[in-house]
């Protein structure tokens, strides 16, 4: 699967369990980390939790392999690591603290397409 298909199909996945105020940054050129991060938040523990299993399971039915998934007992900021793409859901008390938006901010970020 090619990065821009992987990067609809977590997207989706994200808006399909109604995480809000997503934004993709392109990394190739800003980070060896990956290619793609995908950042959104839910509104509550559930929520966060939720998309965070959807990610994964949309990415496991497409035969992707999961690397990493951090942060999910908590869901305060839950990290899945699909390689290339890259998704943080954070819950929406902790986006603000850590703020990735700014910290990558020398990384063009791309239209959502839903």
């Amino acid at each position: 699967m090619e990065d821009k298909q992987l990067l609809d199909l977590v997207t989706k996945a994200c808006d399909d369990k109604r995480a809000e105020d997503i934004v993709l940054l392109d990394m190739q050129n800003v980070s060896v980390i990956s290619d793609y991060f995908l950042i959104c938040e839910g509104s509550n523990e559930r929520q966060v939790q939720a998309i965070a299993r959807e990610v994964k399971d949309v990415a496991e039915e497409a035969d992707l392999h999961v690397k990493r998934m951090e942060g999910f007992d908590q869901a305060r900021w839950v990290l899945v690591d699909l390689g290339d793409v890259v998704c943080h859901i954070f819950h929406r008390d902790e986006r603000s603290y850590y703020n990735l938006e700014k910290l990558w901010g020398d990384a063009p970020q791309l239209e959502v397409n839903l």
